[in-house]
């Protein structure tokens, strides 16, 4: 004779597996959807960048000098016309480009008619592999120069291990050892304060066919070569969310069967045994 114990426990031992089942499911399920909803935001994020590169190109009057405002340019193409404050440049380190390790180098141009400059990255470099913290000088550019770019945030922040400033470089250093223009990151308004003028709140990223070529300095096994501009496009992974959604899916209904497999058909499998 069973105790009047013995239902519940039959009871509660079909419970549990129930509402873990349907936890597991609600969940990977909703882990599913929220990926859906990343690839569609990234979808629609690509989609502005193209629609925004095929504006026409905006003028350094059109910039926006208010943070909110900059986030609307990103993206944007623009013309612009100034003076390099040479003596400003500094080397973003372990930056890749191409699968190669080297420097991005950023200088903040003086705009004409203006009393603001703006951050460009002017290009990449690879790393002299004999003595790291020798940078090759840039060929000077003197006078009024003209270049096109794309309005961009500041480059990906990278950990500094070192605890490196964000500043610019100091006017009396040499071109070819500067350790100070060596930076890991550049934080934008710690850039303005050093440089003692303000900035705009957004970079600009060149994208001249033609590269500024540094002057000859050999490694003893190469020279330097030209900047390179060969910008990576920003990556949208979207098949990467569309992917980690196909794979919460899939959970999800494994989870399903395997609660129907163990739950509901094997135990009617025993039951029917005997009677056969």
């Amino acid at each position: 004779m069973s105790s009047p114990t013995e239902p519940a426990r039959r009871h509660r031992h079909r419970l549990l597996p129930l509402l873990g089942a349907v936890l597991m499911v609600a969940l990977t399920a909703r882990l599913g959807w929220w990926q859906l909803d990343r690839a569609e935001q990234k979808r629609q994020l690509q989609a502005q960048r193209t629609s925004r590169s095929a504006l026409p190109p905006l003028t350094a009057s059109e910039l926006a000098s208010a943070p909110d405002a900059a986030l609307g340019q990103r993206d944007r193409r623009i013309h612009l016309q100034g003076r390099w404050i040479e003596s400003a440049t500094v080397y973003l380190d372990n930056r890749t480009m191409e699968g190669r390790t080297g420097f991005l180098v950023v200088t903040p141009l003086q705009l004409a008619d203006q009393d603001r400059a703006v951050a460009v990255l002017r290009g990449w470099l690879p790393r002299d592999r004999l003595d790291p913290a020798r940078l090759p000088p840039l060929v000077p550019e003197p006078g009024l120069v003209t270049l096109q770019g794309l309005l961009v945030p500041p480059p990906s922040v990278l950990l500094d291990l070192a605890g490196g400033a964000s500043a610019a470089t100091p006017s009396g250093a040499t071109p070819e050892r500067q350790p100070s223009a060596i930076r890991q990151n550049l934080d934008l308004p710690s850039y303005a304060r050093a440089l003692g003028r303000p900035l705009y709140p957004v970079m600009v990223q060149q994208e001249d066919a033609a590269a500024s070529a540094p002057a000859p300095l050999s490694t003893g096994t190469a020279l330097f070569p030209a900047l390179r501009r060969q910008w990576p496009r920003p990556a949208a992974r979207i098949e990467t969310h569309l992917g980690y959604a196909a794979q919460w899916f899939g959970l999800s209904l494994l989870t399903a069967g395997l609660y129907v497999w163990f739950q509901l058909v094997r135990p009617r499998q025993r039951r029917a045994r005997p009677a056969e």
